[in-house]
């Protein structure tokens, strides 16, 4: 006995160099999941497809008959029972009214004829399933068939302070028919 700690060979050797190896593995499975959380853990791997979504929708979502405005944000859709729900926020708002044909050319924006005032609360839940902000009242809801005879139902958010304009920027619920 020479007064040296004994050393340990074996089982425990193997053991201790095992947990080593399996600490290491966890945090690099940790870490690639807190990477690709977003893509993990959305439907279809969309940020923008709420839980419970039966369908994928393109990269380009065309609503109405025509793609909701190229620089909207905070774009969610809802896919269930062969229809769809697109929330975004938009300054746009006039133009994608205008070319999904829910309002005729020459036409006002709140022309009774096409829309009506909805619920005038602070804020508005969206539909169940679709996720993102509410809506901040007041709303004004236009309920359409456009052109190539597809049904779009689009609620906006009015302005509170100016009777005959949108909030800038405009949230929009636009509710539609999948082909």
């Amino acid at each position: 006995m020479s007064g040296a700690p004994e050393r340990r060979t074996g089982p425990w050797r193997m053991l201790s160099c095992l947990g080593v190896v399996v600490i290491v593995l966890a945090v690099l499975a940790g870490g690639i999941v807190w990477l690709f959380h977003e893509e993990l853990f959305h439907p279809f791997g969309d940020v923008r497809a709420c839980e419970g979504s039966e369908v994928q929708l393109p990269g380009v979502i065309r609503a109405g008959g025509a793609s909701i405005p190229a620089g909207a944000s905070e774009v969610h859709y809802f896919t269930r029972n062969g229809k769809a729900e697109v929330t975004f926020m938009t300054n746009q708002m006039p133009d994608y009214l205008y070319r999904a044909g829910i309002i005729p050319d020459d036409k006002p924006l709140f022309d009774e004829k096409y829309g009506t005032k909805g619920v005038a609360n602070d804020e508005t839940a969206l539909p169940d399933g679709l996720c993102g902000s509410p809506l901040r009242g007041p709303v004004w809801i236009y309920d359409s068939t456009n052109a190539t005879g597809s049904s779009v139902d689009v609620m906006v958010e009015r302005s509170p302070t100016v009777n005959d304009s949108f909030r800038f920027p405009t949230r929009a619920v636009v509710t539609f028919n999948l082909p």
